[in-house]
């Protein structure tokens, strides 16, 4: 009988094991970043979203019909809409701020007229965020789009293509 170290001490049996080891560590870590944080990408309603996108996609045509765009610029907590070649002028616009991936961080801003194509609204604490802009009219008859890199400078807003 050969005499030796017991297994334990030496360093093959924990090399081998310590693989293992990590992966099942990894694991839980996994789990509990899965639990305690959102799904912020999937829609609960997903089969109704996909219903209704040809309203979607005639708000989009009803937009290019009617030779739409604006521009919309932020300072301090207030957004300022310019609305270009507007035939007639919407009594009220609803801009809404969308978060690229956290749906409870979206916002919605009412867009009242101060002169003729020209709205204004209360937009703080909004500033440093990208987000995707979306004006309608208070009907959702017509939508523009664009986006905003969450700094000082406008942002142009067109009709889907």
């Amino acid at each position: 009988m050969i005499k030796g170290r017991p297994w334990y001490r030496e360093p093959w049996p924990w090399l081998l094991m310590a693989g293992p080891a990590a992966v099942i560590v990894a694991g839980f870590f996994t789990m509990a970043l899965a639990f305690r944080t959102e799904d912020g990408l999937v829609a609960d309603d997903y089969y109704k979203q996909g219903l209704t996108i040809n309203r979607v996609l005639r708000r989009d045509e009803r937009a290019r019909e009617l030779d739409l765009k604006a521009v919309a610029s932020f300072s301090d907590a207030r957004v300022r809409v310019v609305l270009r070649d507007a035939k007639e002028a919407p009594p009220e616009l609803r801009l809404r701020l969308v978060h690229p991936t956290r749906g409870g961080r979206d916002r919605s801003v009412s867009l009242r007229p101060t002169a003729p194509g020209v709205y204004e609204g209360s937009a703080a604490g909004i500033h440093g965020e990208t987000r995707r802009l979306v004006l309608e009219d208070a009907g959702s008859t017509w939508r523009l789009i664009g986006n905003w890199s969450g700094r000082e400078e406008p942002a142009s807003l067109e009709a889907a293509r």
